[in-house]
This record gives structure tokens, sequence and C-alpha cells, in this order.
């Protein structure tokens, strides 16, 4: 009797590493206040001077309050 023996070859994959956008405590700490003046109804947009009642539009205030005072925040895609 003639036994075959196989063997498993394994290949080896480096898996690449996912980095996150990484924002500091600063800019979380803008983006909070901007929220809490939107909520509070003093939050008002830059140049026409409108309150603003968007979520997302007092998000990217508090993100570019922060970057303007130069907190750890990711640059803007373009």
């Amino acid at each position: 009797m003639s036994t075959k023996t196989t063997e498993k070859t394994t290949k080896k994959t480096t898996a690449r590493k996912v980095t996150k956008r990484k924002y500091g405590p600063a800019a979380a700490e803008k983006v909070h206040e901007s929220m809490h003046e939107m909520e509070e109804g003093t939050l008002r947009s830059g140049r026409s001077g409108m309150k603003v009642t968007s979520r997302k539009q007092a998000i990217a205030i508090g993100l570019n309050e922060a970057r303007q005072s130069g907190a750890n925040v990711p640059k803007k895609k373009s």
C-alpha cells in the first residue's frame, strides 16, 4: 500500500492597517460647544448671520473653529 501525504500550504497575507481619521479632544470640545449653541438658538452662520438649524452645519462650524485654533483635525476632503 502506498500512502499519499498531502501538505497544506498556508499563504501568509499581511493585513493592511486601517487608519481612522483622528480628532483631538480640543476639536471635540469645539463641536460640543457649537452643538450647544445651536440647541439654544444662538449659533449663527458666518456671512449671512442666519440662525443655524442643521446639525451637520453646526458640526462643520465647530470643526472649522477647531482648525482655526490649531486643534488636531484632519484636513477637509477636496
